[in-house]
């Protein structure tokens, strides 16, 4: 969520991808910070964090953020399964570059469990044998919730009747690999919805664009499948790094061996639901975590986070907001497209929430 401050030159990684990875650690501990501080629930994140008990709160800007983000993605997870449960339908739920994101054991947690037909977590294969090894210990509790599993591929692997950890390098053509990894898991038939949690800005546009579109095509209307689910996609991440404010992250990241080569088509906001739009999605939105914190959260919810802190630095917080966001767009079937509930799929005002209510 924060750029993240430069090291020394001698304490610079060498590897890229063990680099990417130490942001999912990032990420795993900003969360960790943000429940203990009371803006978030989560009582899973510990599990999947060595000698959580240990690690050093975050500050308030990282925490803020953190909230911000959690909050707006678990909206449009829900929201999703509203609509299968409204259809009629099971649906299935595929987080690509899941790390240690704890939502599938907190959906399971909640009221809608039964109405995920099938979850996938897709990461580098050393992320998902740890997050096996995390899943299989007694101690963690995880195993309680997943029921019976059993382990794949060396222990990179792991199924249940609903859960599906899956290791591969999303960089690689997705044609080569994913027919193989998903086997008969996926269902080309049921409404699926694909979570990037800062995924795509890591990898070539083109890798990007070839991982959306085949899906596109799985989705598809085929001799197998002439009615195939809903394709819906979530995407969260930063953009427009061309300003001096872009350029610190920059070169922040770069001094731990990070780049961000999926960042250059994104110079706007507007730019972002293009990502959706050229692989035919029937509709698509963005917006920014600052646009989201201001309009798109209830006051009384603001008023509660902001009792937990106090927070200095606002005007940084809202810079650090206005450059990251959360699109998401949908694909459904064209003849359903002007009739479809799933094209209403989406974050709503606050305005808009208080009319439903």
């Amino acid at each position: 969520m924060y750029p993240p401050a430069p090291v020394n030159r001698s304490e610079r990684v060498h590897d890229a991808d063990v680099a990417i990875r130490q942001t999912d650690s990032d990420a795993a501990l900003a969360r960790l910070s943000a429940v203990r501080k009371g803006y978030l629930n989560d009582r899973f994140i510990s599990s999947l964090l060595p000698r959580a008990h240990l690690q050093p709160l975050r500050p308030p800007l990282i925490n803020i953020g953190t909230y911000v983000r959690s909050e707006a993605i678990d909206r449009l997870v829900e929201q999703w399964l509203e609509l299968s449960t409204a259809e009629g339908q099971l649906c299935q739920i595929v987080s690509l570059g899941a790390g240690s994101d704890t939502r599938f054991w907190r959906l399971m947690d909640g009221p809608r469990k039964e109405q995920i037909g099938a979850y996938f977590e897709l990461d580098f294969p050393d992320v998902t044998l740890k997050k096996a090894m995390a899943i299989r210990n007694p101690k963690s509790g995880l195993s309680t919730i997943l029921g019976h599993s059993e382990l794949d591929l060396g222990g990179q692997a792991l199924h249940s009747s609903r859960y599906h950890l899956l290791p591969c390098d999303l960089r690689n053509p997705p044609a080569d690999i994913f027919p193989g990894l998903f086997k008969e898991y996926l269902s080309p038939a049921l409404p699926t919805l694909l979570l990037f949690e800062c995924v795509l800005v890591y990898m070539s546009p083109e890798a990007s664009s070839n991982l959306i579109q085949w899906f596109v095509d799985f989705f598809s209307p085929s001799t197998r499948t002439p009615s195939p689910g809903t394709l819906g996609c979530t995407v969260y991440e930063m953009f427009g790094l061309e300003d001096a404010f872009g350029q610190v992250m920059m070169n922040n990241l770069r001094a731990r061996n990070v780049s961000l080569p999926g960042a250059k088509p994104y110079s706007s906001l507007e730019s972002l639901p293009t990502r959706f739009l050229r692989h035919g999605f029937t509709s698509a939105k963005a917006l920014t975590l600052r646009n989201i914190k201001s309009d798109y959260i209830e006051p009384s919810e603001l008023e509660r986070i902001s009792s937990l802190e106090m927070l200095d630095e606002v005007e940084e917080l809202n810079l650090v907001l206005e450059h990251y966001a959360i699109t998401w767009g949908v694909k459904t079937s064209v003849s359903a497209a002007t009739m479809s509930p799933w094209i209403e799929w989406g974050l709503r005002p606050v305005e808009q929430l208080a009319e439903i209510a």
